[in-house]
């Protein structure tokens, strides 16, 4: 039985004796523990996000809608909420204002909205000034607005009496100020004009979605308790138009729509990616145990000869695990800490986390990873230590010193279940379209990389087969290199799988962004047929659209409105919400042919008026929609729809997956601006273009990059990064462990005559093998990712650049030659000096 006591002296003279191994094994396992560290402190970061209140501070209760759309799967006992956050803010109707006010014990509530207005092309942000309650603004001169008025910061210019022009989401005015208020004349970050108010009523007419607030603060009476006020108030809202009630520091997430991205955003890297790092390094690090413990046949046959029991040799592993691996974990606690720290820095710099949420490191996260990492190192011994502890004494040391098979009755038939199943998904991905294909291609990576890792004795001796045979040729050197390899698999193996996991692992994911930006680019490129792109910062002018319209020299002129539809998908128990791209047009589908080529496969863009939609040929795939078909969709704030697909078109990852008319999403949006203006103008109309933003011509818009993309791309880079990284460090360790073990086969290579010059090219043959069959398996199991999961993604085969690709094998010789040649220069060197 395989029971870990306190440490004994065998155990402390292994790890006094046999250093070297238990180095390697040590920065396994300390390796291991950061990468599980790291992800569990995001994971719990993320479970644990949370930003404190500021705008709604003074407000005890504050009801919010819904920011999810629900849409449960299953049945029976498995219902599962397949839901999504909604792209834009979900509002409740403004009549709650007065049903919450009545509450007893309530002082007041005030319905609050916040919008985006522009003053001369300067972006401002607009209130109702009943808000001003609740962040202590007040009047300086003046009185509060009335219809027709607004109340401006002091320090703007601006005088009690004057007329200002404003662009509201409800369209252009004037308006007079009544009064100027005490509030910061900027932004914080030193942009734009600051907070302006209008009446309350005509707030909301003006946001864009009249009838509706963003949210409702309720202000307590004196003596009403919070816990009590919330009790009444949900009870009298009840879940209309999905209403939240939230108190304490619920109530940061409703004033920062941020967090809830944040949140998701962190508990998929700790959590889906954490997941399949945590299973490669513990992957990785039980293969350097079982090394480790292999590299020790002649002890344990030694032991065993001698009167040693099954029981002792199992007693002993267990306990050389508990010397190392608690000490291993807890100081990979320290760099995993250390990445966590830098990893959620970038994400707060790079604005997808808000700047108010912190990292939890707390005991948790540290001590599950100190445990896993026991029990890899207690597991992987035991297993490896099977064999030499059931040996019988007479056979333990014959069968020591021959290689042991490169199969196992357990391992090979799961690994030849792994194989045939990463094939047979393969070809399902292969088969299939869509998003489909995308979400089954995952699966694949993770049976082949099980397969390698369970068969990697069996492909190390093929791998050795196949590629020994030139080395024949490479004198005495490639011929000592070609035996050893066809002899030691198992030796083989430890060091080809590492190398695998990084090329895998780090090609889908560099090489899954290199595709989409090569589609993305060039749909961008063909697809727009405007001679100019009018932008400017924050969105155009409301008015622009007619303004080019009216320019003469410009036909035709059509305003596009970028925001974010969530589309049903996929049927059955595999239906979920997926966020989709969206153009709004502001002009006809007539118009839009002029200056934008979609690649029309099916139907017309003639057709596209309210109520109907064109989608892209992937989104169609995925949905399982074709024109004339009605399209399940919910609009940017929740709202549900079913518009009539009249046009299904090829190019919608360079321009927007789903294309609607403006009219569809501008009450449904924060912000009902258009992003840029597509013309064909003439360079004397394109002059005039000026007044309403930056003008430039097609090449310069399509070479532009979406944040979006810039961030998914870093993102992809870093974790490709880190796992690759760890897997290639682990690939150094296991060669430097596999050539140190070797010093007693280099010294009597030595002695039988071998020069220095050959044993060392025999070594690097040996590495050089490595290297090839590592890469080259790992770039086998990322192109059958990549093939369906791109296919399924664009609908066009992979792009690999060859020099980016060439830097990956190149690093990867590079580090394979150094980690082999360094030690076996030092042990050569030791064993000159012996007799």
């Amino acid at each position: 039985m395989f029971i870990p006591r306190v440490p004994n002296g065998l155990a402390r003279a292994a790890v006094r004796f046999r250093p070297a191994a238990f180095v390697g094994t040590f920065v396994a396992l300390l390796l291991a523990a950061a990468i599980v560290s790291a992800c569990g402190i995001l994971l719990e970061t993320g479970l644990r996000a949370s930003v404190p209140a500021d705008r709604y501070a003074k407000a005890p209760v504050v009801v919010a809608a819904d920011q999810r759309v629900h849409m449960t799967v299953g049945r029976g006992g498995s219902e599962v909420d397949v839901g999504a956050l909604v792209p834009d803010t979900a509002r409740l109707p403004e009549s709650l204002v007065d049903r919450a006010a009545s509450v007893p014990g309530a002082a007041t509530a005030i319905g609050d909205v916040g919008y985006p207005v522009r003053r001369d092309g300067a972006p401002l942000t607009a209130h109702g000034w009943g808000s001003a309650a609740l962040t202590g603004t007040r009047l300086i001169t003046g009185e509060a607005p009335r219809t027709g008025e607004v109340v401006v910061p002091a320090g703007t210019g601006a005088r009690v009496g004057d007329t200002l022009a404003l662009d509201t989401p409800a369209g252009a005015g004037r308006f007079r100020v009544s009064g100027t208020a005490d509030a910061p004349a900027t932004t914080k970050n030193g942009t734009g004009t600051g907070t302006v108010w209008f009446g309350d009523r005509e707030a909301v007419k003006l946001s864009g979605h009249p009838g509706r607030v963003d949210a409702i603060a309720v202000l307590a009476a004196p003596g009403t308790d919070t816990a009590t006020l919330a009790d009444r108030v949900r009870a009298s809202v009840g879940r209309t138009a999905g209403a939240r009630v939230h108190t304490g520091d619920d109530r940061g997430g409703v004033e920062d729509p941020g967090l809830a991205n944040a949140e998701e955003l962190l508990i998929a890297l700790g959590g889906s990616f954490g997941g399949v790092a945590t299973t490669v390094a513990v992957f990785t690090a039980a293969g350097t145990v079982a090394l480790s413990v292999g590299q020790r046949r002649r002890e344990f046959a030694m032991l065993r000869a001698i009167g040693a029991t099954p029981g002792q040799l199992r007693r002993a592993i267990a306990c050389e695990s508990l010397l190392i691996a608690p000490l291993a974990g807890a100081l990979g606690c320290l760099p995993g800490t250390v990445l966590a720290h830098w990893w959620f820095g970038q994400l707060r710099d790079k604005g997808a986390v808000p700047e108010a949420v912190v990292l939890h490191v707390s005991w948790l996260p540290l001590s599950i990873a100190t445990a896993t990492t026991m029990l890899t190192a207690l597991a992987a011994g035991y297993f490896a230590a099977r064999r030499p502890s059931r040996t019988e004494p007479g056979l333990a040391l014959a069968q020591s010193a021959v290689e042991q098979p490169p199969y196992g009755w357990i391992r090979t038939p799961l690994g030849l279940a792994a194989l045939v199943g990463g094939i047979a998904l393969a070809g399902v991905a292969g088969a299939g379209s869509g998003e489909d294909s995308a979400n089954a291609a995952l699966g694949v990576v993770m049976l082949f990389m099980l397969a390698v890792g369970l068969l990697g004795p069996l492909i190390a001796r093929l791998c050795a087969a196949v590629i020994g045979l030139p080395l024949r040729g490479a004198g005495a050197s490639g011929s000592l290199a070609a035996a050893n390899s066809r002899t030691n698999s198992r030796r083989l193996a430890s060091a080809i799988t590492p190398i695998v996991l990084a090329m895998a692992f780090s090609s889908t994911l560099v090489f899954m962004h290199t595709s989409e930006e090569r589609v993305i680019a060039h749909q961008q490129r063909d697809a727009v047929v405007a001679d100019h792109v009018v932008t400017a910062p924050g969105g155009l002018a409301s008015d622009a659209t007619a303004r080019a319209t009216a320019t003469p020299g410009v036909s035709p002129a059509v305003g596009l409105l970028r925001t974010s539809v969530l589309v049903t998908v996929g049927s059955g128990d595999e239906r979920m919400m997926r966020n989709a791209p969206a153009q709004g047009v502001i002009g006809t589908g007539d118009a839009l042919t002029g200056v934008q080529d979609l690649d029309v496969r099916t139907g017309s863009l003639d057709g596209l008026r309210p109520g109907t939609v064109a989608i892209d040929t992937t989104l169609a795939d995925s949905a399982g929609r074709t024109t004339g078909d009605r399209l399940e969709l919910r609009l940017p704030d929740g709202t549900r729809a079913s518009p009539k697909i009249v046009a299904v078109y090829g190019r919608g990852l360079g321009t927007g997956l789903v294309t609607l008319p403006a009219a569809d999403l501008e009450t449904r949006v924060t912000a009902p601006y258009a992003s840029e203006l597509l013309v064909r103008a003439t360079p004397a109309a394109a002059r005039k273009l000026a007044a309403l933003g930056t003008v430039t011509d097609a090449s310069g818009y399509a070479a532009a990059r979406d944040r979006d993309r810039e961030f998914n791309a870093w993102a992809n880079t870093v974790m490709a990064a880190v796992l690759g990284g760890f897997a290639a460090v682990a690939a150094v360790n296991t060669l430097v462990m596999t050539v140190l073990d070797r010093r007693r086969e280099l010294t009597l290579l030595r002695l039988v005559g071998s020069t220095r010059r050959q044993i060392m090219g025999m070594i690097r043959w040996e590495a050089l093998l490595v290297t090839v069959a590592g890469a080259g398996l790992g770039t086998a199991i990322a192109l059958a990712t990549l093939n369906p999961m791109m296919k399924g993604l664009t609908g066009e085969p992979p792009y690999v650049p060859p020099v980016l690709y060439g830097t990956f094998v190149a690093v990867t010789l590079g580090l394979g030659l150094a980690a082999a040649t360094i030690p076996a220069r030092a042990a050569l060197r030791g064993a000159a000096a012996r007799p």
